[in-house]
């Protein structure tokens, strides 16, 4: 269903948009008249996604996908470049792409914090990076980093809570920056989210008992979110509807965490 967000003809790159958030925010974008552009490293994975992102659309030429690998350099300029001589023009950039390993101080080694650099923060500054100039030269833009609420308290990996407060930090510092370029840059904070393919679908799959107790004792709705419930958001944020919002970092967790900010 549209929230007629005046999104129409508007040209956005998600990272990490084959399944998950990436994949749900592509799909309200697109359900508002926003041409996308998916990526993701494992193709069969991307051409359903593609397929099905087709079928919400109800027009091909809206949704284009590109196999790349985002955590590199030139898997993430091949994206970027890409959609930019697909569409002509980039008008938002979501950062999704992510993932963090490990554990305690001890057990994390040098190579499980390279990696959750790697593979979460680094990305976001290289797709910011390539993205700003063409959103400079249109003299407006959107850029929204999918963060955490473990990005603005203590839980979960410690490295996943060290880049995700990085992608917090960095949404922040950027619209002080970019704002004066007609850019405006948010972070989002979702909590836990349960989607097929996911760490939470997952656990609930695996540990049915534990994660009653879970949802219990620290979900107050008495349920996971879902990660249309970030589209949604994800998509208001791209939209002129949210022209003064930015700096901003937006928990959508059904008041699972316990910050006062």
């Amino acid at each position: 269903m549209s929230m007629d967000l005046e999104l129409k003809d508007k040209v956005a790159v998600i990272t990490g948009s084959s399944r998950g958030l990436g994949f749900a925010s592509a799909r309200v974008l697109v359900t508002e008249g926003c041409r996308v552009c998916i990526c993701a490293r494992t193709t069969d994975q991307l051409a359903k996604a593609e397929q099905e992102l087709q079928e919400a659309a109800g027009q091909a030429d809206m949704v284009f996908a590109v196999p790349a690998d985002v955590t590199t350099t030139d898997g993430i300029a091949t994206v970027i470049n890409s959609s930019i001589a697909r569409f002509g023009r980039l008008d938002v950039l979501v950062n999704n792409v992510g993932q963090a390993g490990g554990g305690d101080i001890v057990q994390t080694t040098d190579e499980d914090w390279r990696d959750a650099l790697d593979f979460t923060l680094y990305p976001a500054i290289r797709a910011s990076r390539l993205a700003v100039p063409h959103m400079r030269r249109a003299g407006r833009g959107a850029i929204i980093m999918i963060a955490s609420i473990w990005g603005r308290e203590s839980g979960g990996r410690m490295t996943y809570n060290a880049v995700k407060a990085a992608e917090v930090s960095l949404a922040k510092s950027m619209a002080r920056q970019l704002a004066p370029d007609g850019i405006r840059v948010n972070s989002v904070a979702p909590g836990s989210i349960s989607f097929p393919g996911g760490s939470w679908y997952r656990r609930q799959q695996e540990d049915p008992e534990g994660m009653a107790k879970f949802i219990e004792y620290e979900l107050p709705f008495g349920r996971f979110g879902k990660a249309d419930e970030v589209g949604q958001v994800v998509a208001f944020l791209a939209s002129e509807r949210a022209s003064w919002v930015s700096g901003a970092c937006i928990t959508v967790d059904g008041c699972q965490s316990r910050s006062l900010i």
